[in-house]
């Protein structure tokens, strides 16, 4: 799995990172499909880059996240993580993925004799716990009104 950043950004990065986000994006042209943008180098020479919007955005987000003080780590769609890797971006412990996998709850296959989670599958998961929550919560929404618990 890629790392972008391990560790926590200190109070001026994350300063710096808050500005730089809300900077990149006022420029962001979201109907086009590249930007340019302009770069010194360390000579004090400019640099036109053309960069897809799609990166920016990304980039805006990972400045967000870094902005707010969090840590940020990188993962492709396509990858396929160690049961570690699955249950720390789920923030569960190894055994109650390892315990997931075994209901099958979330797909897995072996790779000798190792467990691989791809990450598309991790995020089918989660959203599917996001639909079952929302669904639990307008279900005891609609029992509040039905009883008239004051929640008009």
């Amino acid at each position: 799995m890629n790392r972008l950043q391990e560790t926590l950004p200190s109070a001026e990065e994350a300063t710096l990172a808050k500005l730089c986000s809300q900077e990149l994006s006022a420029i962001i042209e979201t109907r086009a499909e590249t930007q340019t943008l302009s770069i010194s180098d360390p000579k004090g020479g400019i640099r036109s880059v053309n960069i897809p919007v799609s990166a920016l955005r990304l980039l805006v987000d990972v400045l967000t996240e870094l902005g707010e003080g969090n840590s940020v780590r990188l993962v492709p769609v396509h990858a396929e993580l160690t049961t570690q890797e699955a249950a720390d971006l789920l923030n569960v412990s190894r055994p109650t993925l390892i315990k997931l996998l075994d209901e099958g709850a979330i797909p897995y296959h072996r790779a000798g004799n190792r467990r691989k989670v791809k990450f598309a599958d991790l995020r089918l998961y989660q959203e599917r716990l996001e639909q079952e929550r929302l669904a639990a919560l307008a279900e005891l929404s609609a029992l509040d009104q039905a009883l008239g618990l004051g929640y008009e």
